[in-house]
């Protein structure tokens, strides 16, 4: 529940913040992006800290440049079957994995 919410006022800030044109983040993908990235695939918690984080280092003092969000998940009984892809997971050491969304047919 706490998820949603936080998801939608995410939803909310991106629309609004598109129609005032103040698009001056200094890392791809944005940080409300990347929070939202990491809010729907990772632990809350761990996704607030790594968000707050974030948008701490999205100033003058720091370069900027690609971050995608990294995560962490167990691969079992993976199952192969066509399926509609939202997220790929590139590896980056064990258990870890980098997360890229997928923006082809969204």
């Amino acid at each position: 529940m706490i998820r949603l919410v936080i998801l939608k006022l995410l939803w909310v800030y991106q629309k609004v913040f598109t129609l005032l044109s103040y698009g001056s983040c200094r890392y791809y993908p944005t940080c409300s992006e990347y929070a939202k990235w990491r809010i729907e695939k990772d632990n809350l918690f761990i996704a607030l800290i790594a968000t707050i984080i974030r948008i701490l280092r999205c100033n003058q003092f720091f370069p900027g440049g690609i971050e995608y969000p990294v995560i962490k998940k167990e691969l079992k009984n993976v199952q192969y079957k066509k399926i509609d892809v939202q997220y790929w997971l590139v590896p980056k050491g064990r258990s870890k994995f980098i997360l890229i969304k997928n923006f082809k047919g969204n």
